[in-house]
């Protein structure tokens, strides 16, 4: 039983988001975390020495530059630094090769020889319509595009792009491989018409608002968004995994930064039988591995170009990751899997200390696999980096199902909470037309099991927080989220 106006379950970035969204209504909101800090995805720690804060899941946040919620929450202006690496990402190749994404597309294309041209087609007019593109995507899936014209440019190249011909128009190896890196963020077959479309949204990114890394850590936006939360007289509850939605019976709405997994498991047989069925039919997708390490200094790259990059993408030719995503997708484990690295202090040098540097590295591999990454992801590093392995001080792994042991969120190991499939992108998690209301009254899920998925945009958080206060409260009017800004008295007796 709870006295609050709004309990939120789970304190990831969508359960922060719409904590603060609720607050800034005039609401009591209680947030309830079952592990002893916040932040779900969002966590940082000193995990080898207490003078180097790796980051335990997330490290790079495009999103968190580019969407909707955090314009307007406006990260700088609470403390938060987004520092931009020279080069977004980067993506080598056997023989010392590699394609550099520069923040600056010029710079880009310029090294891209001649797929440079194709690479300017490619990415300059989605630029030329970022908002709108990034609205569209992280939209609730169900509006009509306030940009026609971005909408238009974006589905002509995932057309292009999520077909086994979408290469056909480069040249070289460097440029189908450096889109193909940042299609595979999406965690699924390859190529796809989804894949495509995560391959255009980040791509685009990558030369606009950028790549960035918070100074400092992860842990620093999901702090901003919690200070907002008890600056309006919002609580935390930590260390309290809640079991039974009964737990929270006294809150007009309760909202679930949870899986779809997770509803099933709190609502129990309190769900309609058709609708229990549906979220039983959700399909996970491949698991994340994930291995930290802590070197006596940077990676020893064999293009210098790599070791200049935010992010970096190790997994072959364009051939070789879709072989290998594809495998993936269907539960077939690979000894080269797809692996995202970051070096922090390339981006942000006061993460590391003399002698010591970290480095953050996820393995893809299938839904459920109990295999250590360590010697794979290893193996892959030192692939592009001979002598990597001379450098390695202290090193963790972390399995696939370990990850769901740390975070329940993250079923089988699929940080996505969910398979990011075209059809899934948009019946997320069921075909219902409110997808973040459930058939039980006041209660809501927040989290990246519903549109427009995955990453740190806040976005689901936040549109489920604006149904729960038209549905629950009458408010439609949504609170404004600026620094600053006066939190707005909901009505406390509306809605139904």
């Amino acid at each position: 039983m709870t006295a609050a106006d709004v309990a939120i379950v789970g304190t990831g970035p969508n359960g922060l988001a719409a904590g603060v969204t609720m607050a800034r209504a005039g609401l009591r909101v209680e947030l309830y975390e079952a592990a002893g800090t916040i932040g779900g995805g969002l966590r940082s720690e000193a995990l080898f020495d207490e003078g180097v804060v790796h980051d335990v899941c997330s490290a790079v946040h495009p999103m968190a530059a580019a969407s909707p919620f955090f314009r307007e929450f406006d990260l700088a202006a609470r403390g938060v630094e987004l520092l931009h690496p020279e080069i977004s990402y980067a993506h080598p190749l056997d023989g010392g090769r590699a394609g550099l994404a520069h923040r600056d597309l010029a710079a880009t294309c310029a090294g891209l020889g001649p797929d440079g041209d194709r690479w300017r087609r490619l990415m300059e007019p989605l630029l030329a319509r970022s908002r709108g593109l990034v609205d569209l995507i992280l939209s609730d899936q169900r509006s009509i595009p306030r940009d026609v014209v971005a909408a238009l440019r974006l589905g002509t190249r995932m057309l292009s792009h999520g077909t086994r011909v979408g290469a056909g128009g480069f040249v070289t190896e460097e440029a189908p491989a450096l889109l193909t890196g940042v299609a595979a963020h999406g965690l699924g077959k390859l190529p796809s018409l989804g894949s495509a479309a995560v391959a255009m949204l980040l791509g685009h990114l990558a030369h606009g608002t950028g790549w960035p890394l918070p100074r400092g850590g992860s842990a620093r936006i999901a702090d901003a968004l919690a200070e907002d939360i008890t600056a309006h007289s919002g609580a935390f509850r930590t260390g309290h995994r809640v079991t039974d939605l009964r737990e929270l019976s006294g809150a007009r709405a309760v909202l679930l930064d949870t899986s779809a997994k997770g509803l099933l498991e709190l609502a129990g047989d309190r769900l309609p039988r058709r609708y229990a069925r549906a979220l039983e039919r959700f399909r996970y997708g491949p698991a994340a591995a994930k291995v930290d390490f802590l070197l006596s200094e940077p990676i020893p790259w064999a293009n210098p170009g790599v070791g200049r990059a935010g992010t970096v993408h190790l997994g072959g030719t364009r051939e070789e990751m879709c072989r290998q995503e594809t495998a993936n997708a269907r539960g077939v484990p690979s000894e080269e899997p797809f692996v995202l690295l970051v070096e922090p202090a390339v981006t942000d040098p006061g993460r590391a200390r003399s002698g010591k540097w970290p480095v953050w590295a996820y393995a893809h591999v299938p839904n459920g696999d109990d295999r250590d990454p360590l010697r794979l992801v290893r193996s892959h590093i030192e692939r592009y980096a001979p002598g990597f392995g001379d450098t390695v001080l202290e090193q963790r792994s972390i399995t696939g199902v370990d990850y769901e042991r740390y975070n329940p969120n993250y079923v089988g190991g699929d940080i996505g909470s969910g398979a990011m499939t075209l059809r899934q992108s948009i019946a997320r998690p069921t075909a219902r037309l409110d997808p973040y209301s459930t058939p039980l009254p006041g209660v809501f899920l927040c989290s990246a099991a519903t549109p427009p998925g995955p990453s740190v945009h806040g976005m689901s958080g936040y549109l489920a927080a604006r149904s729960a206060l038209r549905r629950r409260f009458g408010v439609r009017t949504t609170p404004s989220l600026a620094p600053g800004a006066r939190p707005e008295a909901a009505a406390r007796s509306g809605g139904g």
